[in-house]
């Protein structure tokens, strides 16, 4: 008998077991799997709820406490807000009014450095077909006049739009120098237009300080230099000089006239006087091209546009409310302007 023949599954006799155990490890590895499974999906869920829930309590967390400030927000804009003159806008086209009131000076409400930026404003706003000058100013400084209509023409260059002057109670000397430089004039029948002219008006108070026996010494670099000293006494030549002076300035204030208003005017009329006219006369005169109020003409010219106003004022509430609107106007245009499409 060949001791070295032996059975194939006597050679192996511990496959089968190792088979039964790799089964079983196989076995134990998916149940690690689906439990680690089991356990990431449960994590998920509790994440998601605890997610929800912060969720929920921040919703009404924000509903407690932010229910006070919206209320707020809105009491502001409806109520405080129409109290100091905001407006939001302006939304769809609209005549722009630009006021120019009272006196014309540099601390004045009616100054180049408050209208300007209300002119700009306006001529800048694409909703803006035209631009009314709003006038009511007996005038002022000639120099703050001429700011304002050298600005009226530069920004027509840039923005071409139509501009009317409408005067209010009056338009004269200075305010009326400003209306010359609008495409056209337009008055309400009872107003004062005119006055077309310069006038100096210094202080004499040397006859008074004398009465108490003071003077005062001067000394100058030439004898005209300080011909508008109220303190000392008016010379020939001092006289002289002033009104020299009025007259250059009114020369060139009615020549202006002349070459803006041009073939308006009638023949034959002294337009120099200073004088005011009604706006009846001044229609009569040329001086004006129409007759009515701001309301009148804008609803006649452009029926269904409704105007709006661009100040300027010099009410603390009501700048503090034109410098949030232009905060406001300027964050919903940049909105209106950069939210992307999808095509």
């Amino acid at each position: 008998m060949n001791m070295n023949t032996t059975d194939p599954q006597l050679a192996r006799p511990g496959t089968a077991a190792q088979q039964d155990s790799q089964i079983l490890l196989l076995e134990l590895v998916r149940e690690l799997k689906g439990y680690r499974e089991s356990l990431d999906a449960s994590q998920k869920q509790a994440a998601a709820e605890r997610k929800s829930e912060r969720r929920h309590r921040s919703l009404l967390q924000g509903l407690v406490f932010g229910a006070p400030l919206i209320l707020g927000l809105l009491y502001f804009a409806f109520f405080f807000s129409s109290s100091t003159g905001f407006r939001w806008g302006p939304w769809g086209q609209v005549v722009g009014v630009v006021r120019i009131d009272g006196p014309i000076g540099s601390n004045e409400k009616a100054s180049a450095a408050n209208i300007i930026p209300s002119l700009q404003k306006a001529f800048e706003n694409p909703q803006v077909k035209a631009v009314v000058l709003h006038i009511d100013s007996g005038g002022g400084a000639p120099v703050e006049a001429e700011r304002i209509y050298t600005a009226i023409e530069s920004l027509k260059k840039k923005h071409p739009k139509e501009v009317v002057a409408v005067v209010n109670n009056i338009g004269a000397s200075a305010a009326y120098m400003i209306a010359v430089h609008a495409d056209k004039i337009v008055a309400a029948r009872y107003a004062f237009v005119g006055s077309i002219g310069a006038i100096m008006a210094p202080w004499r108070l040397d006859k008074a300080i004398a009465k108490v026996d003071v003077s005062q010494r001067v000394y100058a670099s030439g004898k005209l230099k300080s011909f508008l000293n109220p303190y000392t006494p008016v010379s020939p030549e001092v006289d002289a000089k002033a009104q020299h002076l009025v007259d250059y300035f009114g020369t060139v204030f009615l020549n202006d006239v002349k070459e803006k208003r041009g073939k308006a005017l009638k023949p034959g009329v002294d337009y120099g006087t200073g004088e005011v006219w009604s706006g009846i006369e001044a229609k009569e005169l040329g001086l004006v091209d129409q007759l009515g109020t701001l309301e009148e003409y804008v609803g006649a010219t452009w029926s269904g546009v409704k105007t709006y106003d661009f100040g300027p004022t010099n009410d603390s509430y009501q700048l503090f409310a034109r410098a949030l609107q232009d905060a406001a106007n300027s964050a919903m245009e940049r909105m209106a302007f950069n939210v992307p499409t999808i095509r």
